[in-house]
């Protein structure tokens, strides 16, 4: 499958920037948002449904996906695509983040990652060659390598042996990843430090990958931290090629990241946080759990064309939520969805007219 970036514009008064992804599934406009669709799946939403939303590419989980159905059953049935019935691209992770943060007991060695399984207590091996199999048998438009994420806090010592150890996995990804099998990415760690961020950079750089992710951050630390140590890296990055802020997802950190130069992001937080009860609008958001909204029978957000806010009242959402139907958990997700699609589509129209620093402005003056 082929893969190429352009950039289409840039912004004169930020760093925000207009581009195109040309996978061997589609394009993908930049800046752009990613939802999870950990399971191949994104929860309670058909791919239908995500197209009509405006989403251009989804994520899949590598880790989830071996685990079950198994990346062996997925390619016997023509690879995740026909699988999951979503015809567009596709990013997958390397699974690294969820065998750190999900498995009961772990092992990391110089060879990979041993792990025991959160279903069902099985152990398995996973090295970077592995991860690039189970990716390019799923049939992954984009890849990541295999990488440690370094937890929160870290100290220099250990956030240097980290990046040293998904460096040198980096290497072996690209080793192993067969040319025209998808994108791969290398992902950026060093933890808070960023000396150690720029030798994680010159490094992916030397070894070549057809974009570059920020991978180790939004585990925990300060948002400005977050914000800064972005900063900081992205300039770093090669300008032709995508750049990825990965696991960030509120709306600020989207338009302050779009403004320095970020081409990609994927969060859980517009579906997780549908299931909770949190609905996104201009301006902030509404816990649709609150009594406030029992007799309300105003839309979620006034003027939204989703369908959600089309067909039903803050009433009825709520009543839904209270009464754990599943549909609730559906109607809120589109909503979610929705809000981000366009607040993505918004950027992009900002930057293609020059007016990206007055559409920030905007943007935080409504939440003030």
């Amino acid at each position: 499958m082929s893969f190429s970036f352009e950039i289409l514009h840039k912004s004169s008064d930020t760093g925000a920037r207009l581009g195109k992804m040309h996978t061997g599934h589609g394009d993908v406009e930049t800046p752009a948002f990613i939802p999870v669709g950990t399971q191949a799946t994104v929860k309670s939403l058909t791919p239908e449904e995500l197209g009509e939303l405006g989403v251009q590419i989804i994520l899949a989980n590598t880790y989830h996906l071996y685990l079950r159905p198994g990346h062996d059953v997925i390619a016997r049935l023509g690879g995740l695509h026909p699988f999951m019935h979503w015809d567009g691209p596709i990013l997958t992770d390397s699974g690294g983040y969820q065998v750190f943060s999900l498995s009961k007991l772990r092992e990391i060695s110089a060879e990979g990652v041993t792990f025991q399984s959160h279903l069902d207590g099985s152990k398995h091996l996973l090295t970077p060659e592995k991860a690039i199999e189970i990716q390019e048998a799923l049939g992954s438009d984009i890849m990541m390598c295999l990488d440690e994420c370094t937890p929160y806090p870290a100290t220099h010592t250990e956030s240097l042996e980290s990046l040293e150890l998904s460096t040198d996995w980096a290497r072996r990804c690209k080793e192993r990843h067969e040319p025209g099998r998808g994108a791969l990415f290398g992902i950026v760690q060093g933890g808070m430090f960023q000396d150690l961020r720029a030798q994680a950079a010159e490094a992916l750089i030397d070894i070549g990958f057809d974009g570059y992710a920020l991978g180790g951050l939004s585990v925990g630390e300060p948002k400005e931290l977050m914000i800064g140590v972005s900063a900081a890296t992205l300039p770093l990055l090669p300008d032709s090629l995508p750049r990825y802020v990965m696991g960030v997802g509120t709306s600020e950190e989207l338009v302050k990241l779009v403004a320095l130069g970020t081409d990609m992001f994927d969060c859980v937080i517009p579906t997780r946080n549908a299931r909770n009860g949190q609905l996104f609008v201009r301006g902030g958001s509404i816990n649709i759990c609150n009594a406030q909204h029992r007799d309300d029978q105003g839309p979620v957000e006034a003027g939204c064309p989703c369908y959600t806010c089309r067909h039903y009242s803050r009433a009825y959402l709520r009543h839904l939520f209270m009464a754990k139907e599943l549909l609730a958990y559906r109607l809120n997700t589109i909503h979610n969805i929705h809000h981000f699609m366009t607040l993505m589509r918004e950027m992009r129209e900002a930057i293609r007219q020059e007016r990206f620093d007055q559409f920030k402005k905007d943007f935080f003056s409504a939440r003030r």
